[in-house]
């Protein structure tokens, strides 16, 4: 499901519907543009991709709907959409890069497992690139991974909790420092820094690896990075 006019009706009518992220349920969630929806329709997000349910209160009447979804959402750094580009220079101001991105709250990205910044592609290495590996041959790798996880906790990483995060991460004291110190000095949050681990067992399951190591951790801390703030 894609969205991007800047509205979400998550339910409607009385008694309560099913909206657009009950709808997607069990898939994607795509919101271009991100910043650009109503503060109340982001916050809202945060319920669902905490518990993958939602609650809609009505008068006398209450409902919850579900809502485990995937979301995936795209946004530019600042209004313009230049901050940080080497072709053409900013013309936005430091408050109006700070109000754009500070429409989504800490809370909110907390609960966002990867940041990913995708710099512009010129127009010669988009021409020229060379063919990169084949979905058949991501999805046995991924298909692999997600059944190492499942013979191991009987769920997917995703589903991991509290003490099982640690139990099936298995860092050893390497790891764990190096993980510790990351958590610190980046200020993440409890929440952070779990699906940090999360995201990290992942990738060791990618890799075949039956402990989550620090290299592991290290990839999973860089798909975490904070936005880019104005000069």
């Amino acid at each position: 499901m894609f969205r991007s006019h800047y509205q979400l009706e998550f339910t409607g009518g009385s008694p309560p519907r099913p909206g657009e992220i009950s709808r997607a349920h069990h898939g994607v969630l795509f919101l271009d543009e991100f910043p650009e929806f109503a503060r109340s329709a982001l916050e809202a997000l945060r319920e669902p991709l905490e518990t993958g349910t939602i609650t809609i209160a009505r008068a006398a009447q209450r409902a919850e709907f579900p809502a485990r979804f995937q979301l995936v959402a795209a946004m530019n750094p600042c209004p313009c959409g230049y901050l940080g580009s080497s072709a053409r220079p900013c013309r936005c101001t430091p408050e109006q890069v700070s109000r754009y991105q500070g429409k989504l709250s800490g809370p909110l990205l907390d609960r966002i497992d990867l940041h990913i910044e995708v710099p512009p592609v010129s127009a010669q290495l988009l021409l020229e690139a060379p063919a990169g590996e084949s979905t058949d041959s991501i999805r046995e790798r991924v298909v692999a991974a997600r059944e190492r996880a499942m013979q191991r906790q009987g769920h997917a990483n995703q589903s991991l909790h509290g003490a099982a995060i640690d139990r099936h991460a298995a860092l050893d004291d390497t790891a764990r420092a190096f993980m510790f110190n990351a958590a610190a000095k980046l200020g993440w949050s409890a929440r952070s820094t779990h699906r940090a681990l999360k995201v990290a067992r992942t990738i060791a399951d990618l890799a075949g690896s039956e402990a989550v190591q620090v290299g592991h951790l290290a990839e999973a801390v860089q798909y975490r990075r904070a936005l880019r703030g104005a000069a």
